[in-house]
């Protein structure tokens, strides 16, 4: 039967549909992403403040949670109730991991499991605690009066700058010291017609004292927070005083970020009926690299009643599908709400009786799993950041961000590796391989996964095959055209 389409119009038109994937595909970027944002107030903001979290932390484990069965039973790892209760049997585990880690990973993959993300836990609070920390001059700050606000603007842009510098004086070694906050900013009161006058005075005297300290250049990753946005004309004036700022102050334009926070009704859907997201990014003018979803103000918003307003709320779950919609495809960073339990103790002092001591394990492991939980969710959905607010609940974070990626960082790269099988084989055979958005989502499982100190290149490199250019590359894409030959 005579064909219509000749095989070089096929061609042709799919080299149409298809010359970039990007609009098929969210390709994390290969620049690190933080896996968390800590909110503080500004009142109580120092340069030792992520070093304190990472010491209250570490005390926070230690006390409630001191080995890595109780760490797994704390926060309810997979195969935790499989892992002895007694001590004595938990050791011979842990001697067995540290002289063959690999034999007892195959043999006892809940063990190994636990006792690596417990390790790594450890390492972490020990060595960067906070990946991003936002000085808070809105809900967690609260209203003071003005002389009160402006001295704490100057303080806190004061304690900012000397981390900064403490990073430069270290060489690099700032993570040994606890100096480490890679990421950084500050969240002004909301543009809404009461806070707007008090909003602007705060951000220019702290970016003014900022950017004096820290001798005329901002610190790295850092951007300024607008909270409870209902219209885009919030943003847009926001970045008409950004621009102001930085031509006044020999700035690059659009070097100072801007991160949107969705917790209205409004930042969703505007008076339109139309989805406002968009229209936000454009806004910002290049400036928006984030939004931060808001789950109480935006329930609240909804009249929903505060006994139920939580972040696995349906309603929650409908405004994250539409910024994951609107948003993902723009790599804007997205960032999911806070969980609410903090794990702290119920009883305080050192003269505390067994029962009181039990009651406290209880109180605190009880906050950990719904934070472990909470993340988890927001980590299974796409939102790869979240909210922190107490120290000890960077545990259970970063529990649930290394469980997330090493519980099934083998099978992801059995899959990967089947993938890139198919796709050279297809390239050899003349046929079409159509599963490149599959593998690309795979790829980016292990991206993230080196990006957040999950896994390493080294781990990454040995479990897929992958040469360290190629993962890298961030694209299933070029990497296939390296291994064809095609430039």
């Amino acid at each position: 039967m005579k064909q219509t389409f000749s095989e070089q119009m096929l061609d042709e038109f799919y080299s149409k549909l298809y010359e970039s994937d990007s609009s098929l595909t969210v390709h994390p970027s290969s620049i690190r992403n933080p896996v968390h944002v800590v909110y503080g107030g500004a009142n109580l903001f120092k340069a030792e403040t992520p070093a304190k979290f990472g010491t209250l932390a570490l005390k926070s484990l230690e006390t409630y949670a001191p080995d890595f069965t109780e760490f797994a039973r704390a926060v309810w790892l997979s195969g935790a109730d499989t892992l002895p209760l007694y001590e004595d049997a938990a050791q011979d585990i842990e001697f067995g991991l540290i002289e063959n880690e690999e034999k007892v990973k195959r043999e006892n993959f809940p063990a190994w499991l636990a006792w690596t993300i417990h390790n790594r836990t450890h390492e972490k609070l020990r060595n960067e605690p906070v990946e991003d920390f936002r000085i808070d001059f809105e809900d967690g700050y609260g209203f003071r009066s003005d002389p009160e606000e402006d001295s704490h603007a100057i303080s806190a842009s004061n304690e900012l700058a000397k981390i900064s510098g403490q990073r430069s004086a270290v060489s690099g070694q700032e993570n040994a010291k606890g100096y480490s906050l890679p990421f950084c900013g500050v969240r002004v009161k909301s543009f809404q017609k009461e806070t707007y006058q008090r909003a602007v005075r705060t951000l220019d005297l702290f970016l003014t004292n900022l950017l004096d300290k820290c001798g005329g250049k901002l610190p790295e990753n850092f951007a300024v927070t607008l909270p409870k946005i209902s219209r885009k004309e919030e943003i847009e004036v926001l970045t008409d005083l950004l621009e102001e700022f930085e031509h006044a102050n020999s700035l690059e334009n659009g070097s100072i970020k801007v991160e949107i926070m969705i917790e209205t009704p409004q930042s969703i859907v505007n008076e339109k009926s139309e989805i406002a997201l968009k229209s936000f990014v454009e806004a910002g003018r290049g400036r928006i690299n984030s939004a931060h979803f808001g789950a109480f103000d935006y329930t609240a918003s909804l009249g929903i009643s505060g006994i139920h307003q939580h972040l696995r709320h349906e309603t929650c779950d409908f405004a994250r599908n539409l910024m994951q919609i609107s948003l993902a495809p723009l790599e804007i960073r997205l960032s999911d709400s806070v969980t609410t339990e903090m794990p702290v103790p119920v009883h305080k002092g050192d003269n505390l009786s067994g029962t009181q001591i039990k009651e406290n394990v209880f109180a605190v492991q009880k906050a950990w799993r719904a934070h472990f939980n909470n993340v988890t969710h927001s980590l299974i959905n796409g939102f790869y950041q979240s909210w922190d607010l107490h120290p000890a609940q960077l545990v259970a974070r970063y529990a649930a961000v290394y469980a997330f990626y090493l519980e099934s960082a083998d099978i992801q790269a059995k899959r990967l590796n089947g993938f890139i099988e198919k796709a050279t084989q297809a390239n050899m055979t003349g046929n079409t391989f159509d599963d490149a958005a599959s593998a690309q989502g795979l790829l980016n499982f292990f991206i993230r996964a080196l990006n957040c100190g999950a896994l390493n290149e080294s781990e990454i490199v040995q479990k897929t095959g992958l040469n360290v250019s190629e993962l890298r590359s961030a694209s299933f894409a070029k990497i296939m055209k390296g291994r064809n030959g095609v430039n």
